[in-house]
């Protein structure tokens, strides 16, 4: 299976998938959870093990992936000059090391905003699985506040161990659960490229067309603003529990402090806050004037927050006090000793919540808009200060316990 044009080729390899991409948009809340027997597979599939890392925890280190694009980033800077005399510094070109590449295109006061990501499943459905990929390939381009994508790509790894049958059931439900996402993010797949691979992947590229009001460059943050973030830690924790409900070694070490009822109640809070669109939290900030915002993924929230306080004008500092974590699982990290890093800012997040700089006046009605808008909570989590472009968690931050679904 090659190249894909889902627009112009009904009857290529992926005509099995065809029908399952015009899904209704609203589908979710209709389906039921995934069950393997229903579709006649084992009992015991589980999509999971198809790959041996999960979501965002198959990053390569933050500090290798630094290292790594150095010398990109040397050809970019000297690319960037050329450009700018070119364009007359018209726009400014973003690039290596924040969320989205924003590139300025020859026809005047246009500029191309993209962006690419894709990982392995980490759910056992697989419907949630394309939801959950769709919404974190988005995500970048809404922490630069671009509220609206003009095409999706999509790019698909069919595991070389699953059985056709499963290749047959799965692989259609990751791309109309991929496919419902984008539609509800107001935007359609038009190609991409499948492959098969040892591990399953899924992912994707975004992008937009539009002028440089319609972005918000993250690099404005004043001493005296706030934090925000818009959706709990904790995904990567909820997710290894569920499995390890499972496995009995693991079970018995987090069973003293959940239930296994706690864990199916936050596995399935971390799907639907993963598969959650970050696009009305990106639109809110323009209304309330952010200062710049990054989406909490692979490398945790003081990683993400490092990164975007080091790209700052001003000479400022983040300090974030506050950590809101889906229900128990702060104390299920705490039982895994240092597996996670939770609560030291470190624990992978997949498809998280939106990091934002705020006007301190400003965060409070964010947060109210977001609650009445959306139904779920946003957090104020931490202020800007004076400082050398850093952040860091203090010594003993607060939980807040985020109620997992019912």
């Amino acid at each position: 299976m090659g190249d894909y044009q889902v627009a112009s080729v009904p009857g290529d390899a992926l005509g099995v998938a065809q029908l399952e991409l015009g899904a209704n948009p609203n589908a979710l809340a209709l389906r039921r959870p995934f069950d393997p027997i229903a579709h006649d597979l084992e009992a015991s599939f589980r999509l999971t093990r198809f790959a041996d890392l999960k979501g965002r925890g198959c990053k390569v280190p933050q500090e290798v992936l630094n290292k790594l694009v150095e010398g990109l980033q040397q050809d970019y800077n000297s690319a960037q000059d050329e450009h700018a005399h070119f364009m007359h510094m018209a726009i400014p070109r973003i690039g290596i090391g924040l969320d989205c590449s924003v590139t300025p295109l020859r026809h005047g006061g246009l500029c191309l905003v993209q962006t690419t990501d894709f990982f392995y499943p980490l759910v056992d459905d697989p419907y949630m699985m394309g939801k959950i990929a769709c919404a974190n390939v988005l995500s970048d381009l809404y922490a630069m506040g671009v509220t609206e994508c003009d095409n999706m790509l999509m790019l698909l790894g069919v595991s070389t161990k699953m059985t056709e049958k499963e290749r047959d059931v799965v692989i259609p439900l990751i791309m109309r659960g991929f496919k419902d996402s984008a539609l509800e993010a107001g935007t359609s797949v038009t190609g991409g490229q499948t492959v098969v691979n040892p591990w399953c992947t899924i992912g994707g590229v975004a992008s937009t067309v539009c002028q440089p009001n319609e972005y918000i460059v993250p690099d404005n943050a004043v001493v005296g603003d706030v934090l925000v973030l818009t959706k709990p830690l904790g995904t990567q924790v909820a997710v290894n529990a569920h499995q390890w409900l499972d496995q009995p070694e693991r079970w018995n070490r987090i069973k003293l402090v959940v239930s296994e009822e706690d864990v199916r109640k936050a596995y399935h809070r971390a799907m639907d806050s993963m598969a959650r669109l970050n696009r009305i939290a990106s639109r809110l900030m323009h209304k309330y004037n952010a200062h710049g915002a990054t989406d909490v993924t692979g490398f945790g929230l003081l990683g993400h927050a490092q990164n975007l306080a080091s790209h700052q004008k001003n000479e400022v500092a983040f300090v974030i006090h506050n950590l809101p974590v889906i229900a128990k699982m702060a104390a299920v990290a705490k039982a895994c000793g240092n597996m996670f890093q939770l609560l030291q800012g470190h624990s992978a997040e997949t498809s998280g919540g939106l990091l934002i700089c705020l006007p301190r006046e400003q965060a409070a009605a964010y947060c109210k808009d977001i609650e009445k808008q959306e139904g779920y909570q946003a957090w104020i989590i931490g202020i800007v200060e004076k400082g050398n472009r850093t952040a860091r968690i203090i010594d003993k931050p607060r939980v807040i316990e985020v109620p997992a679904k019912d």
